[in-house]
């Protein structure tokens, strides 16, 4: 499926002259649910503002240089934050440009399980039961999958869910490498399928073009994010507009603190105001946190909208690990290796009384991506390893805990994070380091994430039916303030081990008309 060119509509993107705006709905971010979102209200006659701290990150050759992107950091913008355990800072895997972090991320779109939306035993705990199951998001899955034009083919994971509509796009077909791996694997009696993906890769040249677009820009703009899928089409209604390069410090409440009246922006050196009658906070898991922590006031004590005393808890990130096998007298050409998923151990089993997780494929691992991690090793000897590696990414869920949460002190974001449900993670490694040597790969490499790698971060605004034990109602609406939402990965009460980006997708669609509405 050709790339959608959507020019910008004139005026579309505002030069905020005064110290006011006015508009109906303002969403704060366009990312994947802040852009899905600006795509669902186009029509729905409410003014619509999406304000974006970034700006549109140029489409330019560096874009498919990983030196560029992983060496230089030349795309990295994000403020430093803190462990709370050391009080040492970290840069973390987020970037603000207009789209968010879908820009960099490798358009890995599957479906939660059904399980994932139920209460499931782990290793360590529980992960709870979301306020709505499997089958009310379902058509809003197949709405976020045709907009995302996702590509896929049902009938080959076990562990799928019921669809109501086939893939809109065929599935990514592997590679001689990845087809020889997936047939090694079935024949260990193992289940590897064609992953969900949001890549518009028709010809060999397309894929070589973008071989490393899961972790860096796509220059040829094929990769499906929220920037080209979701907010440029939105744009061209004339209800929605964008604000860009535009920090929203601050939420200010009416007096008796029942309603959101007014966003505090910085737009440079300016000051700026935004008046709204409903307001979306979409800045992802932390800095949405952030921002209502930081608009505490008399009536909200402790953040907006947090009587529950919720509000940052929760926070979770996956415990994943890059993994690497390698056949060193075997060269892996693969332009594009990220088509390929493993949930043979995602949900209990006989062999497993745990959930383990998934394994999907990394795109094609380059020497100055390893660089950037391992910066004592030469060029030459990484160019050999990644020459003749199979790259993969394994996810294990991890549990809700309220110690696990983000603070604000003295203008620092503060992370306090402690990694649990780690001896299922540590299982699957196993597995997976078996079957990938009989798959032909005896030497394993891995890498455990820390807490810099927080691209699937959920949970700091979980979403339930009881205002005490969450901090949004099953809609996404703030138990405490009636005109405000949060349309992000902050709602989730659990994290599965899948990425997130499609159900954040699904989640926008499905409350865009009660948003409308209200």
């Amino acid at each position: 499926m050709p790339e959608i060119s959507t020019a910008l509509r004139p005026g579309s993107v505002l030069e905020a002259q005064g110290s006011t705006i006015e508009t109906d709905i303002l969403i704060i971010g366009s990312g994947m649910g802040g852009g899905t979102l600006s795509w669902a209200l186009r029509n729905s006659g409410r003014q619509v503002l999406v304000v974006e701290r970034g700006d549109f990150l140029p489409r330019e050759p560096e874009n498919s240089q990983p030196e560029a992107m992983y060496l230089d950091k030349r795309y990295s913008n994000a403020e430093d934050w803190y462990d709370g355990s050391t009080g040492k800072p970290f840069r973390p895997g987020v970037y603000y440009w207009v789209g968010g972090n879908t820009k960099f991320y490798g358009a890995c779109l599957p479906r939660f399980r059904r399980e994932d939306f139920e209460e499931t035993a782990h290793h360590d705990g529980s992960s709870q039961a979301w306020p709505f199951d499997y089958d009310t998001i379902e058509p809003f899955y197949a709405k976020a999958e045709e907009l995302f034009q996702v590509h896929g083919r049902l009938g080959e994971d076990p562990t799928e869910p019921h669809h109501s509509t086939e893939y809109p796009s065929p599935a990514l077909e592997h590679e001689p490498t990845i087809e020889r791996f997936a047939s090694k694997l079935r024949q260990q009696g193992l289940h590897p399928f064609h992953m969900s993906n949001g890549m518009n890769l028709n010809s060999m040249e397309e894929r070589r073009a973008d071989t490393i677009s899961d972790g860096a820009p796509s220059e040829s703009g094929v990769k499906s994010e929220a920037e080209n899928r979701a907010l440029r089409p939105a744009l061209q209604s004339e209800n929605v507009s964008l604000l860009i390069n535009a920090k929203i410090t601050k939420l200010i409440t009416s007096p008796d603190g029942g309603t959101v009246v007014a966003a505090e922006a910085t737009l440079g050196s300016r000051k700026l105001r935004i008046n709204a009658k409903q307001f979306v906070v979409s800045a992802g898991a932390v800095n949405s946190a952030v921002l209502l922590l930081n608009s505490a006031n008399e009536q909200h004590p402790n953040g907006l909208g947090n009587s529950s005393g919720l509000l940052g808890r929760n926070y979770m990130v996956h415990n994943s690990t890059f993994f690497m096998g390698v056949n060193p007298i075997r060269r892996n050409p693969t332009a594009w290796q990220k088509t390929l998923g493993l949930n043979d151990w995602y949900v209990a089993g006989k062999s497993n009384p745990y959930p383990l997780g998934n394994l999907q494929m990394l795109g094609k691992l380059q020497a100055p991506m390893v660089k950037a991690a391992r910066s004592w090793a030469p060029l030459w000897a990484l160019k050999m390893v990644t020459d003749r590696s199979l790259d993969i990414y394994l996810t294990t869920e991890d549990l809700p805990d309220p110690n696990n949460r983000i603070r604000v002190e003295d203008g620092k974001i503060i992370i306090d994070w402690k990694p649990n449900n780690i001896a299922p993670h540590e299982e699957l490694v196993r597995r997976i380091s078996r079957a990938v040597r009989k798959a032909g790969y005896p030497i394993i490499l891995t890498e455990r994430m820390g807490i810099a790698t927080n691209s699937h971060m959920c949970g700091t605004a979980v979403a339930g039916s009881d205002p005490a034990t969450s901090v949004l109602n099953e809609n996404c609406r703030s138990h405490d303030l009636e005109n405000l939402w949060i349309i992000d990965g902050s709602f989730f009460p659990s994290s599965a081990a899948l990425n997130p980006a499609l159900t954040i997708a699904a989640n926008a669609l499905r409350v865009a008309p009660i948003i409308a509405h209200s």
